[in-house]
Parts: structure tokens; sequence; C-alpha cells
């Protein structure tokens, strides 16, 4: 078992607290939190270790689990690394993208493993379907969240967007050509909507659209290319594949064809894959500790990090 202390015991931080203690491939050292009152409070209602600083909680561990605000992800991370730790990194990586870059060369040249927080990578909606998705052309994605006063201090770029830019890096083999982007502040003084228009040098291009002042929640992205159609519903779950192969000599009679112009019939088939329950978060830190173990990438390596990053403040720069 890896020993993993978490720095930042918020909202976030506790949940990462719970789960690493019920894993079986960690040990819960303890945590630190600057914030002495809520410290206390989550050590006394939770049983955890508090540590008084940093350097005590790194020095008394393996793998350091930073779920602190993004301001204090690179001193967080900098000071783990030189102290031979392992970091796991709540999304997004750093809050620069000079940071990441800094931080992902550090690693490297310690020979330290890292992995981000891109949660939506270990949804089950997505696993279920990711190895479907070939050579996309065109993706839209949706991301709509109720206001929530948490998470207003930066864009909703950096917000809820990132997620989706971080999917959509994943399975898209080619560098960024264009952008174009907009976003609108209207409760916050930053962004609370915005949509990017992506075009990779491949030809694909990404509609995306985020917003933290919907009045209901929506967290959905469609993948279109040859011959298919996947819809992936990271809210509630589910996923949809909705193929067109060649008609049979003999179609059923319930099939459903289609004709193009130029007289090509296809037959049209709606695959619902099975989709299987997990906890995401679990599954990911869970992930980290095994790419240690085996000397492996990490699923949502630095570098992946830092990329979704750096699309996102290409985006952010656009407003």
């Amino acid at each position: 078992m890896l020993k993993v202390g978490v720095l930042g015991a918020g909202h976030l931080g506790k949940i990462h607290l719970r789960l690493l203690q019920q894993s079986k491939k960690y040990e819960l050292v303890g945590f630190f939190d600057p914030n002495l009152e809520n410290a206390k409070k989550v050590a006394e209602e939770f049983g955890y270790k508090m540590f008084n600083s940093v350097e005590q909680l790194i020095a008394a561990v393996e793998v350091v689990n930073i779920v602190t605000p993004t301001l204090s992800h690179f001193d967080c991370a900098k000071k783990a690394i030189e102290s031979d730790c392992h970091i796991f990194i709540e999304k997004p990586i750093t809050n620069t993208v000079l940071e990441a870059e800094a931080i992902r060369t550090l690693a490297s040249q310690n020979h330290i493993k890292g992995q981000v927080g891109h949660v939506e990578r270990f949804n089950p909606a997505f696993t279920a379907v990711k190895d479907k998705i070939n050579n996309p052309m065109f993706i839209e994605t949706h991301r709509l969240a109720e206001f929530n006063p948490r998470g207003t201090d930066v864009p909703v770029v950096l917000d809820l967007m990132i997620h989706d830019i971080d999917i959509i890096l994943s399975v898209v083999d080619s560098k960024v050509k264009n952008l174009h982007a907009s976003g609108v502040s209207v409760i916050s003084d930053t962004p609370d909507i915005a949509n990017a228009r992506i075009e990779f040098e491949n030809g694909c291009v990404a509609n995306l659209t985020a917003s933290r002042i919907s009045m209901k929640n929506m967290r959905k992205t469609r993948f279109f290319q040859k011959d298919a159609y996947i819809s992936v519903n990271f809210l509630s779950k589910e996923s949809e594949i909705v193929r067109m192969n060649d008609v049979p000599e003999n179609p059923d009679e319930f099939a459903m064809i289609l004709q193009n112009a130029e007289g090509v019939k296809k037959q049209i088939y709606f695959d619902k894959p099975k989709v299987l329950e997990n906890n995401a978060i679990l599954d990911e830190l869970e992930s980290f500790a095994e790419a240690i173990e085996t000397d492996k990438v990490p699923v949502v390596s630095l570098g992946a990090g830092t990329e979704a990053l750096r699309v996102a403040q290409m985006i952010i720069d656009c407003f």
C-alpha cells in the first residue's frame, strides 16, 4: 500500500480523504489544511490525522494528493516533487500554463509520476464507449449547471468546460488549428457562460458550451464519425451508439434503412452499451496507484493536464 496524504480538506478534499481511507491501494496517513478551524473540525469528526504544515505531511508520505485552491497547486506540487513524492493534483493542473510546464519538467527530471484529476475520463458512460470513438470529425458538448457560489473565483472555462476539453483532446489525435470563443459574465466577475469552437488540423471541429447559470443540469457530449454517432450522457451515465452499415441481402422487415442521393443504402443499428456503476473519483485515485506500482503512464498524465489547460487558456484569451 502506498502512503498518501491530502493537502486541502474542503468539499472535494473530504471526499478524497474518505475514499483514500476506504481504498485497498493506499494507506491514508493524514491531511493538512491551512484553515485551522476547519482542519480541527475534520480531524475531530472523521478521525484523520491532522498535520501542522505542508512540509510535515509531505515528509510522511509517498504520494501527495493536492486538493487545494488552484492558485496553490504549483507550490504544493513543487514541494512534493522535490521531496520525491508522486502527485495527484486536482484540475486544472495549475493556475498558468507556464506553471504546468514547469511542474511537468520537474516531475520528469525527478522520475516522479503525476496524474491530474480530470474525473470524467473515469465516468462509466464514457469508458463504456471510448474504444468505439474512432476519428470523430464533429463533436458537440453541453455542460450546464445551476448556479453555485463555489468555483466562481475562476471563469466557467476552468470550472466546467475544461472537463470537456480534456475528453476531446483524449479522442482527437490532432493539433489545434484555429479557435474562436465568446464568454459572458452574468452574475460573477468572470464569465459564467461560454462557447468555443475548436478546429483541428485533421479537419475535426468541436463545439463546446458551458454555463453555471442554467435552470437545469446537463453534461452531454456527442461524437460524429464515419458511419456512426455516439452519445455520452455524463450526468445520467448513459451511452448510445447509432451505427450505419451496408444493408444485408435480406434485411429484417422492421429494419431502418436510409438511402442517399447516389442510391447507396445503409441500415441503422442502435446499441446501448452496458454501463457499469462505479465511483469515478475512487477509480481515478486507484488507477494512479496502479500506474505507480507498474511504472506506467497515468491515464491523465501531467502532459494531458497541461494541454487541457493550454486550450482552456486559449479560449479565455478570446474573451
